[in-house]
């Protein structure tokens, strides 16, 4: 079962990766104006995508890779160690436009990208973390599933009062944020601390703003969000992120989220749904 469940992380990474010319994801992204058939994990997760994109406006697009790789980020390896310098294109650009992907169900699925190749590194790891708790869920009752950031809780964990779960800070990762209490819920953190990169005396970043194709959250350094499902709350967490420090204090009240963050100036801020979940913050 165990094994089960973590085979489900290596079957979504070689399927969606866009680090492999050779996965499923960059082979239809290499002809998106046409029909494909793809494997079940693909269209499943595109599905997913797109459902994300219409829940938020638009503010979560997955339309963003040729954005990733003109700023630089086109390899893996290197910005999950941070401050890596590379050669980037820092002109906006015109904004896609509404996505409209194509979806055939049928024993062998088919699916029409709408013309636009796409990343799911920012859903990606949520569905996996979803689909790998379904497969614990069949015999286990109290557990914590944890991918680095992103995570699911079931029970009431060891002392019967929920799972307690460590936020780093984006800006002192010497010492924790907050301290979480979860019980059947998922957590998702967007962060920057990592995956950013310069050029010249610009700083970079790989949340990037689907309208304008650079990156986004003004102001922000980290969002973390409860969520009942994990993809919702990696999907959520970018979206308010993408929000910037001026406005999510009001996005997280008007889509009712549970959230917490912290802006680049270190300030911290929590949604009113948030403090339900909260058993200690240090700052």
């Amino acid at each position: 079962m165990i094994d089960e469940a973590l085979g489900v992380f290596g079957q979504v990474h070689e399927t969606c990766t866009r680090f492999d010319d050779a996965s499923p994801l960059m082979m239809i992204n290499a002809e998106p104006d046409r029909w494909h058939e793809v494997p079940r994990v693909l269209w499943v997760a595109v599905g997913a995508a797109y459902a994300a994109y219409l829940e938020t406006e638009g503010r979560f697009d997955p339309r963003v890779i040729k954005d990733l790789h003109r700023l630089g980020y086109d390899r893996s390896l290197p910005f999950a160690l941070g401050g890596v310098a590379t050669a980037a294109d820092l002109h906006p650009r015109r904004s896609p436009g509404r996505w409209r992907p194509h979806f055939r169900p049928g024993p062998v699925p088919t699916l029409h990208l709408d013309g636009s190749p796409i990343d799911l590194g920012g859903i990606g790891k949520g569905l996996a973390v979803r689909w790998a708790t379904e497969v614990l869920d069949r015999q286990l009752a109290d557990f914590v599933l944890d991918a680095g950031g992103d995570g699911a809780c079931r029970g009431q964990g060891p002392d019967g009062r929920g799972w307690t779960i460590g936020i780093e800070h984006p800006l002192e990762v010497d010492r924790p944020l907050a301290v979480l209490e979860l019980v059947d819920q998922a957590y998702a953190t967007s962060s920057i601390r990592l995956r950013q990169w310069t050029s010249g005396n610009a700083r970079l970043h790989h949340l990037i703003d689907p309208l304008h194709g650079l990156p986004g959250g003004a102001g922000m350094a980290s969002v973390t969000v409860v969520a009942d499902d994990p993809a919702d709350a990696e999907v959520l967490a970018k979206a308010l992120f993408l929000a910037g420090s001026a406005t999510i204090a009001d996005e997280a009240a008007r889509r009712d989220v549970a959230a917490l963050w912290v802006t680049d100036a270190g300030a911290v801020g929590t949604s009113a749904a948030m403090e339900q979940h909260l058993a200690w913050i240090g700052w």
